[in-house]
């Protein structure tokens, strides 16, 4: 097990694409995206994504903590000049390496 910093970026779909071309230019390949994104944010009211016809979607990402640095600079930009959100946490990455049936 090593430690990693999970990301987590909620934000408009319109740019999604710039998101993860940051990230890859950031070092970070590997990412999920979750489409359909809703919920209810700083300013207290949800947002109804029929009459808006823009989604939200939620990006989770993995990076080593020392990749972090290049990734929030990608990052800031983006998100001051299109809104969204970015959490970056410590977690626990476990590898396998043999398949416990065969111990």
């Amino acid at each position: 097990m090593h430690v990693v910093k999970k990301i987590e970026i909620i934000a408009n779909s319109f740019e999604l694409g710039k998101i993860l071309d940051s990230l890859d230019k950031s070092g970070v390949h590997s990412h999920a995206v979750i489409k359909n994104v809703t919920g209810k944010g700083l300013r207290g009211t949800t947002e109804d994504l029929d009459m808006t016809l823009l989604d939200n979607v939620y990006i989770l990402a993995f990076c080593m903590p020392e990749q972090l640095k290049p990734v929030i600079e990608n990052l800031r930009p983006l998100l001051n000049k299109f809104g969204g959100s970015c959490y970056v946490s410590d977690v626990m990455e476990i590898r396998s390496v043999r398949c416990v049936a065969s111990m």
